[in-house]
């Protein structure tokens, strides 16, 4: 069993789908930060069958909710005094802005670089966004 040490306080984004935990460490722009973490890939899960964490120690100022977009299924972990003092269930936010680019040449966002990327959930069932501007659908690999 692999263990890395226990955080006294900071983050554990946990019941990452195997293999998206580097995604969502640059999607989090986790390299900018000064400080300890550890991602741990594959690990074993008896509800997942394998798993990726990500262990951030110290207190962030990410918004983690944001993350319901790239996987619903992730956990947040608040670890203050190395007790979980918070745990979170992910869902599909209704409205994200700069999570998520829109991906058609000709929006608006693509000539106006500093607008904000903005995209509406119209399907939840089947995790759509669209974009707020030009409509461009967004849909998530799974």
């Amino acid at each position: 069993m692999l263990n890395i040490g226990g955080l006294n306080e900071g983050v554990v984004i946990d019941h990452i789908k195997a293999g998206g935990a580097m995604e969502i460490y640059y999607y989090l722009e986790l390299e900018k930060l000064d400080c300890s973490v550890a991602i741990i890939k594959n690990a074993r899960s008896n509800k997942m069958g394998k798993k990726d964490i990500i262990k951030i120690e110290g207190p962030i100022t990410i918004d983690l909710d944001v993350l319901g977009v790239l996987d619903e299924n992730i956990t947040i972990n608040i670890i203050r005094d190395n007790e979980i003092v918070e745990k979170r269930a992910l869902k599909l936010p209704e409205i994200v802005t700069n999570v998520i680019k829109c991906k058609n040449p000709r929006c608006i966002t693509s000539v106006e670089q500093e607008l904000p990327h903005r995209f509406k959930l119209t399907d939840k069932k089947n995790r759509i966004y669209r974009c707020m501007y030009c409509e461009q659908k967004f849909t998530r690999r799974r």
